[in-house]
């Protein structure tokens, strides 16, 4: 394809350096992508990152300020039409994922965010079903709307993330990517899981973070502080109180720290900088038809 005629495409990476062979995989799986032109940055989330391939920008933040933050950060430092984020532990295990993505938007004027299937080539056997981002799990290579996403690889535009107010910042980690899927919705578009798309990443647990369960209670909290108008702000975190409390029942240590958590989310502000409007009512309409009413 003319390179004046590829599209170009954002792409913010975000590492705190402390991966570097997976770093190296995901930058070389991103230099090999086709028929684009791709203006990308590594963002050093409390790292200078060093070793960086001459035509991808590097950012540097003296100190680490979590995920979400982190990924906003690079977003000023890139240019293009689209926007697609990429962590460092994930790569593309095809070099025309991006172009194919383009062309969805493109096809698709209300797609709106677009998440890949997640998988690992090497251990595909035990991938895990929190991977396919919908109540129904069926087969992970069936595509569908869907109200939360994997937050390893997502493309969407750039007026769109925009109109969004970019990540929640103040999460530090955990459930931003259901904020974002639910401020795309409130956009008039959609967020599509294309199973038919393949990002590589590698099985591990999300409970190895010392602070998972206690972040995943506060931000179901603060999702609901920040997103939800009455009574749905009381109703979508008490429910999930209650689910998880009840999956959770075997393991007390999980349990008392999901509840601490949880009343930080009360205790604490929601805003990183600013109050955000709620979601509009239609908005909640539209997801309540497409099957995901903000209950659970």
């Amino acid at each position: 394809m003319d390179q004046q005629l590829a599209p170009r495409i954002g792409v913010v990476v975000l590492t705190m350096g402390n991966r570097p062979l997976e770093l190296h995989r995901a930058l070389e799986s991103l230099l090999a992508q086709r028929d684009v032109e791709i203006d990308a940055v590594v963002v050093g989330n409390g790292w200078n990152p060093t070793g960086i391939p001459e035509s991808i920008k590097s950012h540097f933040l003296p100190e680490n300020l979590g995920i979400p933050a982190g990924r906003n950060a690079g977003v000023p430092q890139v240019s293009g039409k689209y926007l697609c984020f990429l962590d460092d532990d994930s790569w593309f295990l095809d070099d025309d994922f991006l172009i194919t993505a383009v062309r969805r938007f493109e096809q698709y004027p209300k797609l709106g965010l677009l998440q890949p299937r997640i998988t690992d080539p090497e251990h595909n056997d035990q991938e895990p079903t929190r991977w396919i981002p919908r109540l129904n799990k069926r087969t992970a290579e069936d595509p569908s709307k869907v109200f939360h996403v994997g937050e390893t690889c997502l493309v969407t535009t750039r007026e769109l993330f925009d109109a969004t107010g970019g990540w929640a910042g103040g999460f530090w980690y955990a459930h931003e990517g259901i904020e974002l899927a639910w401020r795309i919705w409130d956009t008039g578009t959609y967020v599509w899981y294309a199973g038919d798309m393949r990002i590589g990443h590698p099985v591990v647990d999300p409970r190895r973070h010392d602070e998972f369960y206690r972040l995943n209670a506060r931000n179901r909290v603060w999702l609901a502080r920040r997103n939800l108008p009455a009574p749905f702000t009381w109703i979508y975190p008490m429910s999930w109180m209650l689910v998880e409390c009840f999956r959770l029942r075997r393991n007390t240590s999980a349990v008392k720290q999901y509840l601490e958590g949880w009343k930080a989310g009360w205790r604490g502000s929601p805003w990183y900088r600013e109050p955000r409007a709620k979601l509009r009512w239609s908005t909640l309409w539209r997801m309540t038809l497409a099957g995901r009413p903000p209950i659970l």
